[in-house]
């Protein structure tokens, strides 16, 4: 007959609980103490990144004989305005969309230049799709936007499929496909293709999406402005690029992929298949980048329809650390520098003193990250090595006890 446990609290008679009791109890208490730790250094790259730019920034200023401070006072004063923080928040409406379609590839670890090339492709022949058709709102927008999206992402696959079929790397490759891109563009807008010379403003353009295709806006009033309706797609894309990545299998098997592709092919994972998808993934998003202005805005692509956003996105997703907030942060700040330089030229200080401030910024992000990086690992090492010191001393206590 087995005898009932005398000891049922798994204690040492002597000494209270036993060792591996007290390890584990502690274990949720540094859990949340190395989650703290990796949130406050996560934070901290970003933050001295940026004020290190406005440092360099201000000692520029200060070289060219202008004052720092009333450059920054001027463009934060101008910041405050309500029309101002309108034209703030669609641009980084669309930065945000850049980001997030330059991040998937970071996380995937695939450098995505292309992202420009996709996103002005994919609006052009959105336009013409929306402007040939006249459906209903509930069939025409997500039309449009489905369009936007199929282009972006087929355009994309051509860097994916070179670069698992022939070894390519996608950066050659992304940025050949920008040339290219352009190309096609220019050759189809053009006046009886795929669009129409407006004569009285000496521009060309596809024909005007009709009142169908086009988006709701958030109006705030005469002397605000409109905000664009797309920041509620935004916002939906941002959520589900952290859903995708941090709550399914597939978003595990692409950041295994990204660290280790050996690691992940042992366990599994079909790497070229995922580098295929990823950058599928990375263009469709980019597709989305144009239809702020599209469907919000121009309703129609012209040849000034902007351009150069998708270079934009690689440093925002940079500072953001391809995190859907810090990517939204990000692109707020990148939108604020450039809405609020305008007041500059007025108050006679150079406009492309931003242009420094941005650039300095990147330069500063990846200073910065490599600094906390080793900083990290540093205090990590410096934390095992003082728990197995206390292991150790609790182990010997026993023994002589």
């Amino acid at each position: 007959m087995n005898k009932p446990d005398e000891n049922p609290k798994n204690e040492n008679p002597k000494n209270g609980p036993r060792p591996e009791q007290e390890d584990t109890a502690a274990r949720p208490g540094l859990a949340k103490k190395l989650d703290k730790d990796r949130l406050l250094l996560a934070i901290a790259a970003p933050v001295l990144a940026i004020v290190a730019a406005f440092l360099v920034t201000a000692l520029v200023l200060a070289a060219t004989g202008k004052q720092p401070f009333d450059a920054f006072n001027i463009m934060f004063t101008n910041g405050t305005h309500s029309d101002i923080q309108v034209a703030i928040i669609n641009k980084a409406t669309t930065y945000y969309l850049a980001g997030i379609a330059v991040a998937i590839g970071f996380r995937m670890n695939l450098f995505n230049i292309g992202v420009d090339g996709q996103y002005r492709l994919a609006a052009f022949f959105a336009a013409v799709v929306g402007g040939a058709v006249n459906l209903p709102a509930i069939l025409q927008i997500p039309l449009i936007i489905i369009v936007a999206v199929l282009v972006g992402g087929a355009w994309a696959a051509i860097a994916g499929v070179l670069k698992v079929t022939r070894g390519v790397s996608e950066v050659i490759t992304t940025i050949m496909l920008n040339a290219i891109g352009g190309s096609v563009i220019g050759y189809f807008l053009q006046d009886g293709r795929l669009a129409v010379l407006h004569k009285q403003q000496n521009t060309i353009s596809t024909k005007e999406i009709p009142s169908s295709g086009q988006l709701f806006n958030f109006n705030l009033g005469p002397d605000k402005g409109d905000i664009y309706g797309f920041i509620v797609i935004a916002v939906l894309v941002g959520i589900g690029y952290w859903f995708v990545l941090a709550r399914t299998r597939f978003g595990f098997d692409l950041r295994t992929v990204g660290m280790s592709e050996s690691a992940a092919e042992a366990g599994g994972v079909n790497v070229k298949r995922m580098i295929v998808t990823s950058m599928v993934l990375s263009g469709g998003l980019a597709g989305l980048i144009g239809m702020p202005t599209l469907l919000n805005d121009a309703h129609q692509y012209s040849t000034d329809f902007p351009a150069g956003i998708g270079f934009t996105g690689i440093a925002i997703a940079l500072l953001g650390r391809n995190n859907p907030v810090g990517v939204a942060v990000s692109a707020l700040l990148w939108a604020f520098l450039e809405v609020t330089s305008q007041a500059l030229e007025i108050n006679d200080y150079d406009k492309e003193i931003v242009g420094v401030m941005q650039g300095v910024i990147v330069l500063c992000v990846v200073i910065a990250y490599e600094l906390v990086r080793r900083y990290g690992i540093k205090r990590q090492q410096r934390q095992v090595g003082e728990q197995l010191a206390a292991q150790a001393r609790n182990v010997k206590t026993e023994v002589t006890a």
